[in-house]
């Protein structure tokens, strides 16, 4: 079978989790479960050289210190793509896929999700490379546990090989539609993470997307490279509409496929996700810091200094960083990206 390339892509923002999370050190970068982050955890996940090839990593120009220094003790062979500015998915993917043999499985991973089994993730990657040797675009389908309505899913179809055809790609449910996919049970998650043959998926996002395409062929011929870093030219990349895989290719394409995983994962996409991923005490609460909760369930204190106390109040997430402070319902923690101040940080 055909070498696997792990492509990391570092575009995220995660200003959900503002104010630990900013726009000069987001979400990857930063060490929210332990003393690793989830971009290390991510490398390392891919680090089997029997299985997996050299990394190539897609990420900011203001990020790529950040990146290059994580990166160093893990995968030093790691070729760094820089963007200019920010594209989505789909353009990140075509230049990572212009710089690997056309014949090579890439094996898309973002760079900010946690995964608890990394045994599971491996066998599904196997699984995934074996379909997309075939020409299919695979998706990962992670085993839905919960009716979660920030998570998109993919409904199965026939059988193919250890997968599955794609039968639908489906947006964000509302409650009532995410508890009938359970029910059901023809449905998973759909967390992100993609498997295709390199040359196959430049065929595709040319017959779907043929500007991008050619955009991004051109960003990346004339770009600069050297054996550890590829800038592609920033006038040709800039020029991109900005758009999604899942939009430009995996929903438009005939030959969708997916793999079933259950493998502990999290998209850490908000506070009160990373409260549950924390481990709560037997209160359902979890102290990261100085502080203390009296008289409260389901609250959580993270704080990098000032000591907080917090009384009587159920289901709270207070976070102290820097000179911010950060006070919301966990039932609210989907809208902390809309305060100004997360957006500017």
């Amino acid at each position: 079978m055909a070498t696997t390339v792990p492509v990391i892509l570092c575009g995220g923002s995660g200003t959900r989790l503002w104010p630990k999370s900013r726009s000069t050190k987001p979400k990857p970068f930063i060490p929210l479960l332990g003393d690793e982050t989830l971009f290390e955890a991510t490398l390392k996940r891919c680090k089997d050289r029997v299985q997996f090839d050299r990394p190539i990593i897609v990420v900011g120009e203001h990020h790529l210190e950040l990146a290059t220094a994580q990166a160093q003790a893990i995968a030093p062979d790691a070729l760094f793509i820089v963007e200019p500015v920010g594209r989505s998915t789909a353009p990140a993917i075509a230049l990572a896929a212009q710089a690997v043999d056309p014949h090579a499985i890439m094996l898309v991973c973002p760079s900010d999700h946690r995964i608890a089994r990394n045994d599971a993730f491996r066998e599904a990657a196997g699984h995934a490379a074996a379909l997309a040797s075939q020409d299919w675009l695979v998706s990962f389908g992670i085993e839905a546990t919960a009716p979660e309505t920030g998570y998109g899913y993919i409904r199965r179809g026939e059988p193919v090989g250890p997968g599955y055809a794609v039968r639908d790609f489906v947006e964000k449910p509302d409650r009532d539609t995410a508890l009938r996919f359970l029910a059901e049970g023809d449905y998973a998650w759909n967390g992100g993470i993609f498997a295709f043959r390199a040359g196959n998926f430049l065929d595709e996002l040319a017959r779907h997307r043929p500007e991008m395409a050619e955009l991004s062929q051109a960003a990346f011929a004339k770009g600069e490279r050297t054996n550890q870093i590829l800038r592609p030219h920033g006038a040709s990349f800039t020029a991109i509409d900005g758009e999604s895989v899942d939009y430009a290719v995996m929903e438009n394409t005939d030959r969708a496929a997916m793999v079933d995983v259950a493998m502990g994962w999290s998209d850490i996409g908000n506070w009160d996700t990373l409260l549950r991923e924390r481990r709560p005490d037997a209160d359902d609460n979890v102290i990261v810091g100085p502080g203390e909760i009296i008289g409260a369930r389901g609250s959580m204190i993270d704080s990098d200094g000032p000591h907080v106390t917090l009384i009587g109040v159920d289901g709270v997430v207070v976070v102290v960083s820097d000179d911010d402070i950060l006070v919301t319902a966990r039932t609210a923690a989907q809208r902390v990206g809309e305060a100004r101040r997360c957006r500017k940080a």
